[in-house]
């Protein structure tokens, strides 16, 4: 499978492994990344967590390279080498040297197939989660997304915390680990993407050699993401309120999905942006507010979240509210043409980077099962009209809603007076 440029090619080799690149000529270096279709969605409860942990214990050696080699390697040819843990993926990738690509994919291949998870190593690592968890709970702009989700999710693979529990991550052992990663770490559920100065036949080579050892079971069943919502309020000594306020949304695919970037954008993500200039700027209610999608395979959230003043927080939600209301039926042109804008720049920005457009080529083949060529979704985005984002608005803000707050608490109104007060 080939773009009409020719930059852009894919392979399935016979294990079902997926292998895509793009060849970028004006470019020095090559990121090269394995990207794991399995996140903290596909955990069970009691192994809540073990996504993350695996991520961190890729680095921690395999059967031929400590975790010493590993770093040495990388940082031998000036490269870099990274993970990261979402909710529905787990990711390993490299950047390096357009010379040193068979060493990148090589080490990737190689904590994929090889990990040793050496129990010393294992017991190190942690307690540098167990750290990571304890600083996430004292960061309150960050845990109280932890909160929104588990309270739009309850109860659910999708609303657990992807770091885990501190009584879970201590639990863990290092069998429950090893065997997460037989059953998710397979050829079905990985897609391995290039990008930057190289050549596809090059890639695919490296990939037979290197990932040969990956194992082709047959996919574990995902359990659906069912919203509820409601609210989570907790009381703590702080400065600042923290709130999370959103409503259940669409996936990748939806029809709803760039209208409601496209409203986001306008609502709540820039300086321009509706919430910014009236929250912050007119009535300097707040220091940050913004909004957000969070997409998934079958459904997503929309958010906003501000951090405001114990006095402040009476008249924020009100304000905000009377936002979401208002943008249901008054869209100018002029503000769906900016948030338009910074959406596509957003985009084709992007494209400059080997790393995203590394991450991007692995992301659209798990979600669409193939390359979306980027005048495709240009033309999507700009077919957007104002009736398309003031419906989505009516659909989004009239569901149920999630609430989460965290702080002096106690004058930020309550679901139900924000379900009568937007009419859902």
């Amino acid at each position: 499978m080939t773009d009409p440029s020719g930059a852009i090619r894919v392979s399935r080799l016979p294990t079902g492994l997926i292998v895509v690149s793009e060849r970028m000529d004006r470019v020095e270096t090559v990121s090269f990344g394995a990207y794991v279709a399995s996140g903290t969605r596909n955990e069970t409860a009691p192994e809540n967590g073990v996504s993350h942990f695996l991520e961190h214990m890729a680095f921690k050696g395999t059967e031929r390279r400590s975790a010493a080699a590993i770093a040495e390697e990388i940082e031998a040819v000036g490269g870099h080498i990274n993970a990261y843990t979402a909710r529905e993926q787990t990711a390993f990738y490299v950047k390096v040297l357009k010379e040193d690509t068979a060493l990148g994919a090589d080490i990737i291949g190689d904590i994929l197939t090889h990990s040793a998870f050496d129990r010393d190593e294992l017991e190190r690592e942690r307690g540098v989660i167990l750290q990571e968890i304890g600083q996430a709970n004292d960061t309150p702009d960050d845990i109280i997304f932890d909160h929104f989700q588990e309270t739009a999710y309850p109860g659910q693979p999708m609303g657990r915390p992807v770091l885990g529990t501190e009584e879970i991550i201590r639990a863990l052992p290092r069998e429950a680990l090893m065997a997460y990663m037989r059953r998710h770490y397979t050829t079905g559920n990985t897609v391995v993407a290039a990008a930057g100065n190289l050549h596809h036949e090059q890639v695919l080579d490296l990939v037979q050699r290197h990932f040969a050892d990956l194992p082709t079971d047959p996919l574990p069943r995902v359990e659906p993401g069912l919203y509820e919502g409601g609210e989570f309020r907790e009381e703590r000594d702080l400065d600042q309120v923290h709130i999370v306020l959103g409503f259940p949304s669409v996936g990748y695919g939806h029809a709803d999905y760039y209208p409601t970037m496209l409203l986001s954008t306008l609502l709540g993500g820039g300086m321009s942006s509706r919430l910014f200039q009236e929250v912050r700027e007119k009535r300097g209610l707040v220091y940050s507010v913004y909004s957000f999608t969070a997409p998934a395979m079958d459904g997503g959230l929309f958010g906003i979240y501000a951090g405001t003043g114990e006095s402040e927080a009476e008249e924020l939600m009100p304000v905000t509210l009377e936002e979401l209301r208002k943008v249901q039926t008054d869209v100018t042109e002029a503000e769906l043409n900016r948030a338009r804008a910074q959406v596509k720049a957003g985009l084709l920005m992007s494209l400059e980077s080997t790393g995203s457009r590394c991450e991007q080529l692995a992301r659209q083949m798990q979600v669409f099962g193939r390359i979306v060529p980027t005048a495709e979704t240009v033309a999507k985005i700009n077919a957007v009209t104002i009736e398309d984002v003031q419906a989505a608005a009516g659909r989004l803000f009239r569901a149920p809603p999630t609430l989460a707050a965290l702080g002096p608490a106690g004058r930020v109104p309550s679901v139900t007076a924000i379900i009568e007060r937007l009419g859902a």
